[in-house]
């Protein structure tokens, strides 16, 4: 698959997955995250497996795949959520789109990396395009009701999701397959969750609701095996600080699904923002 598909994919899952992470809302959200990658990480063993890939690697590998699994597959994810009891999903999404920006400079840190120009230039254009389209979430922002605690949770789960792009792009750069890469992360991320789990005595309730089960699947292959698989083959290929801008396109698809589901009604600023947005892919 070519890049345009690759980033295609990765837009095109990310952006529904709110829709699935609704119905994950009535447990805690380190236990949803824990049984999502819990699910993904069976599925990713199982594939490789089948298809007989080698998953011997060293000593070294294996503490990065760790890195990865902690930074992208679990703690990210309990911060945003537990971020998102405090911020509105707009806000959210202004905030994570910010790991475009924690990417070009972990990527100069880590990788003495210099940003194109125009990756910036496009970087601040879908940025600007977001805040835009989320002007009224952050015209109602109040840092008095939660809001600094939020903001401080969600700008945390983004550069620790940026680290864990990092340590994706170091193990690309020392050959370790995609898949293989992913589903040890996974493994390590889900065994450290777990156990966060039990040592914070966070609730380890289960739904057995049809609707969480389903969304569980989504979020599990989708979400997580597909999504993620996709997504880090991209990064692999033009780096992360141009695979990430995908993170500003995931709220306009979802934009896109909540006025096919929810009769979202579309504003001047909203469609300025998302022109900008897209000028911003474009560049």
């Amino acid at each position: 698959m070519g890049i345009l598909g690759l980033y295609a994919v990765v837009v095109l899952i990310w952006g529904s997955t709110w829709i699935a992470i609704q119905f994950q809302l009535s447990v805690a959200p380190e236990a949803a995250v824990a049984y999502r990658f819990a699910l993904a990480t069976l599925i990713l063993m199982a594939w490789c497996g089948l298809r007989r890939l080698p998953m011997r690697f060293s000593r070294r590998d294996h503490l990065f795949m760790a890195v990865l699994g902690v930074c992208l597959f679990s703690f990210n994810y309990v911060l945003i959520y537990i971020a998102s009891i405090h911020l509105t999903s707009g806000l959210l999404a202004v905030v994570f789109s910010t790991i475009v920006i924690m990417n070009m400079i972990n990527g100069a840190i880590f990788f003495h990396r210099r940003p194109e120009t125009r990756t910036v230039i496009g970087a601040v254009l879908g940025m600007a395009g977001i805040s835009l389209v989320f002007a009224r979430d952050l015209a109602a922002f109040d840092l008095a009701t939660g809001g600094s605690i939020g903001l401080l949770l969600s700008l945390a789960g983004s550069y620790i999701a940026s680290l864990g792009n990092m340590a994706s792009a170091r193990n690309h750069a020392q050959g370790i397959p995609v898949m293989q890469a992913n589903a040890f992360g996974m493994l390590y991320g889900t065994v450290m969750l777990f156990g966060y789990i039990a040592v914070s005595g966070v609730p380890l309730t289960f739904d057995t609701s049809p609707s969480f089960l389903a969304a569980l699947v989504y979020l599990a292959l989708f979400g997580s095996v597909i999504g993620f698989g996709t997504y880090l083959t991209l990064l692999g290929k033009i780096g992360p600080d141009r695979a990430s801008y995908s993170s500003v396109m995931f709220p306009v698809v979802a934009l896109l699904l909540s006025t096919w589901f929810e009769d979202f009604i579309w504003t001047g600023n909203i469609i300025l923002g998302v022109g900008l947005t897209m000028l911003g892919n474009v560049v």
